[in-house]
């Protein structure tokens, strides 16, 4: 069990990073979260630790939960009040919110493959696997993609 908590303190913020950078919700976040790592102990407890089996586990539910809700995933700033009141960061608060804002305008892939890079810090390779995609289109995408929600958190900031 020791294995598996080292796995799990090394993987958790990696993994909440990208689920909040693709959900926009904490809350939905957090919960997905300690979903994907039920999933992954109750299956694969045992054998080695692989963190792109963990994202693909994770990125599974996610789809499994736009299904229930049939819909696209929303930007709803309420999600984002899960603080005690003292907003010691409002500069940076703001930002975020529009780069989350940003992050929900892209197209879903564009969306997926940026959060796994940027909320996860998985390497490209790790990526490539994931999506099943070779590293240098992964790569490609990750630029394409960082140009776009460049211009959109600009275009928020406005």
């Amino acid at each position: 069990m020791k294995h598996f908590n080292d796995f799990y303190m090394s993987q958790k913020e990696r993994l909440f990073g990208y689920l909040l950078g693709r959900t926009g919700d904490y809350q939905l976040s957090k919960d997905i979260m300690q979903e994907s790592f039920v999933k992954y102990i109750e299956h694969y407890g045992k054998a080695e630790p692989i963190p792109t089996l963990l994202f693909t586990i994770c990125r599974n539910l996610l789809v499994d939960q736009s299904r229930k809700q049939r819909s696209e995933f929303e930007f709803d700033e309420n999600l984002h009040s899960h603080d005690t009141g003292h907003e010691e960061y409002p500069f940076i608060r703001e930002e975020s919110r529009h780069v989350l804002k940003a992050i929900l305008q892209l197209d879903k892939e564009e969306a997926y493959i940026l959060s796994l890079v940027v909320g996860s810090n998985l390497t490209y390779n790790d990526i490539a696997k994931i999506t099943k995609m070779s590293e240098a289109n992964v790569k490609i995408k990750v630029h394409r993609s960082r140009i776009k929600l460049k211009e959109l958190s600009q275009r928020g900031e406005r």
